[in-house]
């Protein structure tokens, strides 16, 4: 199941992250997990919200460069080698990751936002190996 992930190009400069921030609070957006990159001159802030198409219309109508993209959330266990698990069943598909995130829940499971070239291929190999799929809602809700 894959989840709706919003990307904001935005520049590197004070004042812009909180420019986002501030257009999803106004617009009563939840950010469930997120994820900031940067470079010299622009940051790509990765956002999985509770309400993905009103975040994308609110900052489209912002004037910020938004993207939409397909990620899965995966649910793997919160030990040494848990995340490794999840990787292994990808590498044995042939399924490249294109990158990936975690970010702090409730309960025992680590969770994961996968960016990978194939998500039916990954949604099938992933519940085949018994791993956990996530929603975006369950990323606020403890998971066991």
């Amino acid at each position: 199941m894959a989840i709706k992930q919003i990307s904001v190009f935005i520049e590197n400069k004070q004042g812009r992250l909180i420019a986002v921030t501030s257009c999803l609070a106004q617009n009563q957006v939840n950010i469930l997990a997120l994820s900031a990159a940067d470079t010299a001159d622009y940051g790509i802030l990765r956002l999985i919200v509770d309400q993905p198409d009103l975040a994308l219309a609110a900052l489209k109508e912002a004037k910020f460069m938004v993207l939409e993209t397909e990620v899965l959330g995966v649910a793997t266990k919160d030990q040494p080698g848990g995340l490794n698990e999840a990787l292994q069943v990808l590498e044995q598909e042939g399924i490249n990751v294109d990158y990936i995130y975690a970010f702090f829940g409730h309960g025992s499971a680590a969770r994961n936002i996968f960016k990978v070239d194939d998500i039916p291929a990954a949604e099938a190999a992933l519940t085949k190996a018994g791993l956990h799929l996530l929603t975006a809602e369950e990323a606020g809700s403890p998971l066991v």
